[in-house]
């Protein structure tokens, strides 16, 4: 068994306090979002971990990546029939979580979820490179399959199949919204008295706390 006592960091990069923060949590998102986009030790800002629950109770947690954020919330696309879809299908519930160690920072977001128009599913997949258009038709995400091979050869159809042509995007691949409900910030401090601001939307109102780190 390795000792992991001694692993700890201080944290003293900054501060989150009432009087300097955003009185509405998109806008925290946003300014904080854009520090974590310009600093060069964040390889991809816009990767965070999403949280669903399975039919067992357990939570899954996997990471995905933002594509778009606007004063409803949060957009991402992924495979309706995979298992966060179902999960998702089921309770129409999410948490996504940001983390930017370089930063020090983490949000955590509870949100309620629903599919984007078809429109804006068109729009982003048809932005996509086209190997990853390909790469979409070609995997059934979350089934099993035989072995790599099944995928690859899957794959070399396609690209024989739409040589030339348009990829039609899947019925089962589209974008989700994840409207906040629930947004906590999350900022590293010496000592382990971290700061940890919550935001909870009460009726059209944004209530702010401070919570024990």
């Amino acid at each position: 068994m390795e000792n992991l006592h001694d692993k700890r960091k201080i944290y003293a990069k900054s501060q989150l306090i009432e009087s300097e923060i955003k009185q509405n949590p998109l806008e925290q998102f946003r300014d904080w979002f854009l520090e974590a986009s310009e600093d060069p030790a964040v390889s991809e800002a816009n990767a965070m971990a999403i949280s669903t629950v399975e039919e067992d109770g357990c939570p899954r947690t996997r990471m995905v990546l933002l594509k778009a954020y606007t004063h409803e919330g949060f957009i991402f696309y992924t495979n309706y029939d995979s298992k966060k879809g179902k999960a998702i299908e089921r309770s129409h519930k999410a948490c996504l979580h940001f983390f930017w160690p370089s930063l020090e920072r983490q949000i955590i977001i509870k949100a309620e979820l629903e599919k984007v128009a078809e429109n804006l599913s068109d729009g982003y997949f048809h932005s996509r490179p086209k190997g990853s258009q390909l790469g979409a038709v070609a995997s059934p995400q979350s089934q099993v399959v035989p072995d790599r091979a099944f995928l690859e050869e899957k794959l070399k159809q396609l690209e024989k199949e739409y040589e030339g042509t348009e990829v039609p995007r899947p019925a089962d691949w589209g974008g989700y919204l994840a409207k906040p409900y629930e947004i906590e910030f999350w900022q590293g401090r010496p000592n382990r008295l971290h700061d940890r601001i919550v935001y909870q939307l009460e009726g059209y109102d944004w209530e702010i706390s401070r919570l024990a780190p």
